[in-house]
């Protein structure tokens, strides 16, 4: 049966009541044990127990609400939540009863009380009363109940100021056991400072905004350059409820230092404009405007007089960096120049000026190689975590976050316990309320560790906290209100903060990098793709009138290529980073070659046009056309068996370009046509031609057959005439004979002695 207190005049503590029974159980167990023991005269053997959940496991308890979740000393504590029977009998005579434990001492008895499942007599704590309970008549298997306990504050018995436990028991029977037992209990904790402390932890909590790369490398060719999305769910996560509305609403009323990924926030602008999403082979207008324009908005009034830390630009990897990276050419520069657009975004959007000075390798996890990547860039604060920079000696408190390591950088070192307590899945209220009252519990147990030594502590929680996380997070910070036992601290501040000489200022080995992160990091091809892809972009640019219509997109999808968020998803990884290097060859593949048929030369000389187009919308300059011959009998330009000449092209035209030719010899010559920039650098692909060299041509032998057969008309012509007139004379017979004209004038005109013209290009 539930325990009653004594309500009247002082009620005993939860200490002396935790005490009291101890003692009565540890003498009444031999009691109780021996008459079990002992059975009937001639009763039979005792039953197997069953098999089904027996004990304090079976039924499962969720505690979804605690309020409040700091009480005060005139306050009334409601305590709501879930019984489930997840036994294989109805349990009867239900009772849900309310349980205060002793005060705990320390994070670690805070951590120990959390770990324990199954009910142990003598540890848990006591129950407040029968006055305060709720009774179920019964409990069907696989049935669920909800209840709400009600108990005014000062009937708890609460004592010093400190953590205290605090737990929701159901007792009942069954048939297999027909006595009273606890069948489950679920325990949480009891945060009690009546009164704000003089000695005050600070305490600063990251509040991230960032997202996983939404926008491709393509824009369409219009003025504004309209930008091309993969998908339209960060517009979801935008929306009133969506993850990212929830962090900027929540936020906006609560002590916390903005941590921005720049592309979240160039994202956004762009959806707030006009934009389309990819569908299929085709890509459909964007209809997400407002929702973009409402959340900048928001973000802009609520971060006007907070503190924003600009990470760079769309949050590099920056352990995949050291670990892989590194060592391909460009990679180190991709990271710097993500830190230098880092800022300009940030003013441009938010118009307040952020503070680039700080790195956040994931989950906080460092070594000397991570340091060194995120130094280069630029970074002067290292955002670390506990649990990777461990300290090396027993100190009896949890040090101040702030640690020197060298060469003018700071490890911001983040306490791991409360950075992790809300990773898990807090969509369901019992997790939710569990995780809100482990972390009021740990900080206060943090401040009492070392009253007299102010600290400064760090909360640096999931990078993309879900909508329940970041609610979660919320309800968290809004139980420190008031000031009690922390005050709150910006992150900038933090790590300005004087360091303990005491705490661990040694970088980790790379050795002691955590196994399962390294396995989630982009591996070198990643980064070898990457390189690929600027090599091409390099050369493009060049060409250009107009380079920064592709420099800055194309820029912005390699950063994205680098991003902390493709962690775990490999494939989708590797799917934009092949995009992007398929959309670019598109384009680059816009200026080329026009395929050529065969050329014949009618003579020694010749003039050899190739024909270049230029698909795109803007100009092309610093081209150069380069033509080699395989027979150095066929001379361009005068100058060998190779020659160039420059490509200059507008937007959506050709240029057909004309290379003077020469041979001392009939016979073919196998031409390459081949573009290249001005460096030098191959562009596109070689077109090959044949070229035949004839001095006289099919062309040219007919117009001489022709012209011999006039000859020989006009020869048969003339001879017929002087025949008729021959015959002509005789019949007219003076005796004399026919006179004997004189010949003819000729009616061709002298053979010219002047050279032939030079040949004809036969061309397709």
């Amino acid at each position: 049966m539930a325990e009653a207190a004594d309500f009247q005049g002082t009620p005993p503590s939860p200490a002396r009541r935790w005490l009291r029974r101890t003692a009565s159980a540890v003498l009444g167990a031999p009691l109780l044990a021996g008459l079990l023991a002992v059975p009937a005269a001639g009763a039979a053997p005792a039953a197997e127990p069953a098999k089904a959940p027996t004990g304090s496991r079976t039924v499962a308890v969720s505690l979804n609400t605690l309020s409040p979740s700091v009480p005060a000393e005139d306050d009334t504590l409601t305590v709501s939540g879930t019984l489930t029977n997840k036994g294989k009998e109805t349990i009867s005579s239900a009772e849900v009863d309310l349980r205060v434990g002793p005060r705990l001492s320390g994070r670690g008895e805070v951590d120990d009380a959390s770990k324990r499942s199954a009910y142990v007599p003598g540890v848990d704590p006591v129950t407040v009363g029968d006055k305060y309970t709720v009774k179920f008549p019964k409990l069907a298997k696989g049935i669920s109940q909800d209840f709400t306990l009600t108990v005014p504050v000062d009937k708890l018995g609460l004592d010093d100021p400190g953590v205290y436990q605090l737990g929701v028991s159901v007792s009942g029977r069954t048939t297999t056991a027909p006595y009273e037992q606890v069948l489950g209990i679920e325990r949480s904790f009891l945060p009690w400072q009546p009164e704000a402390s003089d000695s005050r932890t600070k305490l600063t909590f990251l509040w991230p905004l960032i997202a996983s790369p939404h926008v491709t490398a393509e824009t369409r060719s219009d003025e504004q350059q309209t930008p091309v999305f993969t998908n339209d769910e960060l517009a979801k996560e935008l929306a009133p409820g969506g993850r990212l509305e929830q962090m900027v609403s929540l936020g906006s009323r609560l002590p916390v230092t903005w941590v921005v990924d720049p592309d979240l926030l160039a994202s956004v602008a762009a959806m707030a404009g006009k934009y389309e999403v990819e569908s299929g082979d085709t890509t459909v207008p964007g209809r997400n405007q407002a929702v973009a324009k409402q959340w900048l908005t928001a973000l802009e009034k609520v971060v006007e007089d907070g503190k924003v830390i600009a990470l760079p630009f769309a949050d590099p990897d920056l352990a995949s960096i050291a670990h892989r990276g590194k060592n391909v050419s460009g990679t180190l520069s991709h990271l710097q120049n993500a830190s230098a657009v880092a800022a300009t975004t940030v003013e441009t959007i938010l118009h307040v000026k952020p503070s680039t000075d700080f790195a956040w390798p994931v989950n906080g996890a460092v070594d000397s190689s991570i340091v060194d990547v995120a130094t280069s860039a630029g970074a002067h604060n290292v955002i670390a975590r506990s649990d990777s920079f461990r300290e090396t000696t027993e100190l009896p408190y949890t040090p101040t976050a702030a640690r020197p390591i060298g060469g003018g950088t700071t490890a911001v070192v983040a306490d791991a316990r409360l950075s992790t307590l809300f990773d898990g899945d807090m969509s369901r209220a019992g997790s939710s309320t569990r995780a809100v009252q482990k972390f009021l519990a740990q900080t206060l147990a943090l401040t009492e560790q070392a009253p007299d030594n102010e600290r400064s502590i760090v909360v640096a929680p999931p990078r993309m906290p879900t909508a329940a996380q970041a609610q979660t997070m919320a309800r968290a910070l809004e139980g420190l209100a008031g000031n009690r036992w922390t005050q709150p601290l910006d992150l900038v501040a933090a790590a300005e903060v004087k360091p303990d000489p005491r705490a661990t200022s040694k970088v980790p080995r790379a050795a002691a990098y955590p196994k399962k992160l390294r396995a989630q990091e982009l591996p070198t091809q990643a980064f070898q793709d990457i390189r690929t892809t600027q090599g091409s972009l390099d050369s493009f640019e060049t060409i250009l009138t107009q380079p920064e219509r592709v420099v800055t997109p194309f820029g912005n999808a390699v950063n994205r290529s680098m991003s902390t968020s493709w962690r775990g998803r490999s494939l989708e990884a590797q799917q934009y980073r092949d995009a992007v290097r398929d959309y670019l060859q598109s384009l680059t593949s816009e200026v080329q070659l026009i395929e050529k048929s065969d050329v014949t030369l009618s003579g020694r000389s010749a003039t050899i046009p190739v024909t270049v187009q230029n698909k795109l919308v803007q100009g092309v300059d610093r081209l150069v056309l380069r033509l080699t011959s395989d027979n150095i009998r066929l001379k361009f330009n005068d100058d060998g068996s190779m020659a160039e000449l420059p490509v200059r092209i507008a937007g959506g035209h050709s240029q057909s370009v004309k290379f003077d030719t020469a041979t001392s010899a009939n016979g073919r010559a196998q031409v390459t046509a081949r573009l290249y920039t001005e460096d030098g650098t191959q562009y596109g692909e070689e077109m090959t031609f044949t070229v035949k060299v004839s001095e006289v041509t099919p062309t040219v032998l007919l117009v001489i057959a022709g012209g011999l057969l006039l000859l020989v008309l006009a020869g048969i012509r003339m001879y017929s005439h002087r025949k008729r007139a021959v015959a002509s004379d005789t019949a007219d017979g003076n005796g004399d004979g026919p006179e004997q004209p004189s010949d003819p004038t000729p009616d061709t005109g002298p053979e010219s002695g002047a050279p032939s013209g030079t040949g004809e290009k036969v061309d397709r």
